[in-house]
């Protein structure tokens, strides 16, 4: 990715992670209405955290600049772990680092999620569920992967544990990274091995 493609991108998603909390704050209260009974209170105070961000609800500080003494106020922030404007600084740390431990080759994008029937299962037993489907991906990726009739290889991955979907609801699934190698570990093995869903891009 050219430089200027990267640095437009990243305006781009400093302006999203802007707006998250303008949005919640206007249409936060009908949505909660809306999905009453339906949202945990771990949800509900994300989204309370997220829409008091850098608001005067959390106090804040006057900055003021000695030689013109034009004042500006700086609200605090929530440091919430999910708050998209708290988080995006240590976000961009963590993928920098990843990145620099990255080989110089092409890299594969999968996801293993959890089928819908143990959802309900992993949101009482969070711990335990959430382990074995760790160990469910990693141990269908490593052994499809050692057969000599898709790789016969051994492989390394990096596994990423989501606990929430984009709709803001409970769905556990893991992402994951590995090197592209000539050939490829197809989707369907990974998939019966696993007994979960796979995509792969």
């Amino acid at each position: 990715m050219d430089n200027g493609l990267h640095l437009m991108l990243d305006a781009v998603r400093e302006t999203l992670i802007g707006v998250q909390g303008d949005i919640f704050r206007t249409h936060g209260p009908a949505w909660r209405y809306a999905q009453a009974g339906h949202l945990s209170l771990g949800q509900l105070k994300v989204m309370s955290a997220i829409e008091r961000c850098r608001s005067a609800d959390l106090g804040g500080h006057v900055l003021q600049c000695p030689a013109c003494e034009h004042t500006q106020i700086a609200y605090n922030s929530c440091r919430d772990r999910h708050c998209p404007k708290c988080q995006a600084s240590a976000a961009r740390r963590w993928l920098e680092a990843r990145q620099a431990d990255l080989l110089p080759v092409d890299y594969y994008h999968l996801g293993f999620t959890l089928p819908a029937p143990i959802r309900v299962i992993a949101w009482y037993n969070k711990s335990v569920v959430y382990g074995l489907l760790f160990k469910a991906a990693a141990e269908s990726l490593l052994t499809i992967a050692a057969d000599p009739k898709h790789l016969g290889a051994h492989i390394g991955a990096t596994l990423v544990l989501h606990t929430w979907g984009s709709a803001m609801t409970h769905h556990p699934h893991v992402h994951g990274i590995w090197q592209r190698p000539a050939n490829c570990v197809p989707a369907l093995p990974l998939a019966r091995r696993s007994r979960m869903p796979v995509r792969m891009s």
